[in-house]
């Protein structure tokens, strides 16, 4: 079976896997701080996902955020990068609005893309260089607008912290208004859709984005750190990802004058 089919296929059944996991019983443990969780779930489907990569493709490279490959610091290769539940909040509070996110890259560079909203069953994925889908429907190129005519996907939670609420409330005092959903890889591919003009965290994992990276340049779209530079799979960093109109502006207008603070807060996440 041809590598996209694979992943696709995969990525499906790991829904069907949650839907069905999630009506026994979920145990939930705290990560880095009482908001941060972890299901048995979440590490259920990583571990599943990535058993039936090795059983097909034993030579390729797996980044999950359950604890696959954080040794891993070279992109050569065929690396799979994996969130079982991007939106673990959601799925033990709602039990709706997360998604499972993949990216595969082959030595650095993308290769297909895909973030399964599981509970509404839509699949949007992207080869390299072939379009993106919303199930099987193509997703057109992407407008620009102007941050004044945009929603900005935003956690709410970074106004509050002082350092960081300085450099991020003008860009959501001059935008139309601000949404957040709690999955940063439907926030994404809200982007690549148009639901959102702009999506913007200072700090994210790269299973968090891996897929959502790929969907998103696809239609056009574009996604950096807040410099404006290319994001790595191997480490966290600030992203900002929109249409190319408002992803510029931001970066030059509202970014650019902080960037010693941006460039020192770029380098503790080396």
């Amino acid at each position: 079976m041809h590598l996209y089919d694979f992943a696709k296929n995969l990525v499906l059944e790991a829904g069907n896997n949650i839907r069905k996991w999630m009506h026994e019983d979920i145990e939930i443990e705290s990560k880095s701080n009482p908001n941060d969780l972890v299901t048995n779930v979440d590490k259920a489907v990583e571990t599943f996902i990535v058993s039936q990569i090795e059983a097909q493709y034993p030579h390729h490279k797996m980044i999950g955020e359950e604890g696959h490959g954080h040794d891993i610091d070279s992109t050569q290769g065929t690396i799979w990068v994996i969130d079982p539940i991007d939106g673990t909040l959601n799925f033990v509070h709602q039990k709706q609005n997360f998604a499972i996110s993949v990216g595969i890259y082959k030595d650095g560079k993308p290769y297909a893309g895909f973030v399964y909203d599981v509970m509404r069953d839509i699949l949007y994925h992207a080869k390299a260089s072939h379009g993106a889908f919303k199930n099987e429907m193509p997703l057109p190129q992407l407008q620009n607008t102007l941050l004044k005519e945009s929603i900005v996907g935003l956690n709410p939670n970074w106004l509050t912290k002082p350092k960081m609420g300085s450099i991020l409330q003008p860009i959501i005092r001059d935008s139309r208004t601000a949404r957040a959903y709690g999955s940063a890889a439907l926030e994404i591919v809200y982007v690549a859709t148009g639901l959102l003009s702009a999506y913007m965290t200072p700090r994210l994992h790269p299973w968090d984005y891996a897929g959502g990276l790929i969907i998103l340049q696809e239609v056009g779209g574009s996604g950096t750190n807040f410099l404006g530079e290319p994001l790595s799979i191997t480490t966290h960093s600030t992203v900002l990802f929109g249409n190319k109109a408002i992803h510029e502006e931001i970066l030059n207008h509202y970014l650019s004058p902080y960037r010693n603070e941006l460039i020192a807060m770029q380098q503790r996440y080396q």
